[in-house]
């Protein structure tokens, strides 16, 4: 700990724990730039025992956990502990509807003199910390649920309460990949050390929340359900979302540069507060040399399409297998195949397994796991995206260099990616189709266009190959991150106006 990184990577539920693009493209930019050294921050959801999804390289120096529900215990008591919620009780209040980087640093302010001594006893289990949650309750939420209210709050104040307690490794340079908790993260490293910090947003935090939050059936008790068209009142759900709304500002307003991989994403970020002049746009890039290399299998087979992607409900696996279950009708030796993790969410692979066996899909669809993405490549015609939310898929583009076109939901940049950049000059053509979201029949349609019409698939094949050649190869991303490490890396310590950590 005591050693200085050039770059610490905040990382929240994803790398080096869980499998998946975000974790992916942190672990190759960690590769990429071996003379380097970075720290990791995990932000986990707790204590349990976690395997390791990638073998940390060389040049990572050390692994630094936040959990996030649950906090160091801490003293049984604290002196002052009174007086000490009633001051949180305001900065708490307005991140609750709203607040930015002043709030933030005034609870970190007030929680900074008492690391190594304040956790969860105080914070979360006291008599003092139930009263002011009774407080904050009666003059932000009254109409709801108080026991709902109780839990969710609990739940928002310890991973708060987590992160600005946990220890801050030495850095040059701290590079959040996300808002939320890692951006709450990033935004106290400015605070407190007044070096430079990075944001990149793959998804843009709140959004893919929101998609969360509004899904979750535990949310909906004292819900507005009425049929007026004007909202009348707060309820359970603005309570998380106003929160995560609140940390995300407070992480722009921290940040030296704000990067997302697009333009649509960029205009989510101005709409959120960010300034416009910290802004940048990097896409992913991806290893073309590699992938450009796969062979193609000409040997005879079934038509073979395949979802590249966890089993989660943001990938929405279920649109993709009733969509194989329509274009089995038309293509009976169809092969679905679904390469990614199981692990998950296990009751949502069974009821994905449950459609299938309901459609009498066992021997069309097929759940590998977790595979090596080169080793299938070559004997897949087609990839679909049936997700929800996206920003800019890593599988869109290392099946493109592989030849390989998608048909993928109107989401990120899918549109971007597949249809071509507004600088594409000249145009390429389409690398696939784009559908709406949840329509398993306009996924069907646009895959057995292309298995049924092999010169429209070798068309799609040579536009994506070609796009992802020119714009989204990694080792120009790569160099544009070194540049963007090495400017920041030499820069003098800096100072947020007057927001410095000082004694409380």
């Amino acid at each position: 700990m005591t050693d200085t990184a050039d770059v610490c990577l905040l990382m929240e539920g994803s790398y080096p724990y869980v499998a998946g693009g975000v974790s992916t493209w942190t672990h190759d930019l960690i590769k990429a730039h071996p003379d380097l050294t970075f720290h990791v921050v995990a932000l986990v959801a707790d204590r349990s025992t976690r395997k390791l999804a990638y073998e940390l390289p060389g040049n990572v120096t050390g692994l630094t956990h936040v959990y996030l529900q649950d906090p160091d215990a801490g003293w049984p008591w604290m002196p002052g502990q009174g007086e000490l919620f009633r001051r949180l009780e305001e900065p708490l209040r307005c991140l609750q509807q709203g607040g930015g980087l002043a709030e933030v640093a005034a609870v970190a302010k007030l929680l900074a003199p008492k690391r190594g001594r304040i956790g969860r006893r105080v914070l979360l289990n006291s008599e003092d910390a139930f009263r002011m949650v009774v407080r904050l309750y009666e003059g932000t939420l009254p109409d709801a649920s108080f026991l709902e209210y109780f839990w969710g709050l609990r739940a928002l104040m310890g991973g708060l309460f987590a992160t600005m307690l946990a220890p801050m490794p030495k850095a040059r340079v701290y590079h959040a990949i996300s808002t939320g908790y890692a951006g709450l993260f990033a935004a106290r490293a400015k605070l407190e050390t007044g070096r430079p910090v990075l944001l990149t947003e793959h998804g843009i935090y709140t959004n893919e929340r929101r998609i969360e939050i509004l899904m979750a059936e535990w949310l909906f008790e004292g819900a507005d359900v009425s049929l007026s068209v004007d909202k009348k009142k707060r309820d359970l759900r603005d309570l998380w979302l106003d929160t995560f709304a609140s940390y995300s500002k407070a992480c722009y307003d921290a940040c030296d540069r704000i990067i997302t991989l697009y333009g649509g994403n960029q205009e989510f970020q101005r709409r959120q507060g960010a300034d416009p002049a910290k802004l940048k746009i990097i896409p992913n890039g991806i290893d073309y040399a590699g992938y450009s290399k796969v062979v193609r299998d000409t040997a005879p087979r079934s038509p073979t399409i395949a979802l590249i992607g966890r089993v989660v409900p943001i990938k929405d696996v279920k649109t993709y297998v009733r969509a194989a279950g329509i274009l089995r009708e038309d293509i009976p030796d169809l092969k679905a195949m679904i390469l990614g993790p199981l692990e998950e969410d296990p009751q949502y692979v069974e009821e994905c397994r449950t459609i299938v066996a309901h459609l009498g899909l066992e021997d069309t669809v097929i759940f590998a796991g977790r595979v090596k993405l080169t080793d299938w490549l070559g004997k897949v015609d087609a990839i679909a995206l049936t997700s929800v939310s996206e920003a800019q898929p890593l599988v869109i583009l290392e099946a493109g260099a592989s030849g390989v076109p998608t048909v993928a939901t109107d989401v990120g940049s899918c549109s971007e990616l597949l249809l071509g950049r507004p600088d594409e000059e000249p145009p390429l053509g389409a690398g696939g189709a784009v559908t709406a979201l949840a329509s398993p029949l306009e996924t069907a349609r646009e895959l057995r266009a292309l298995l049924l019409d092999p010169i429209w698939r070798e068309r799609c094949a040579t536009a994506i190959r070609e796009r992802v050649r020119l714009y989204y190869d990694k080792v120009e991303i790569d160099r544009i991150y070194r540049d963007l490490y090495d400017e920041h890396i030499v820069l003098p310590d800096s100072q947020v106006p007057n927001l410095s950590l000082g004694a409380a």
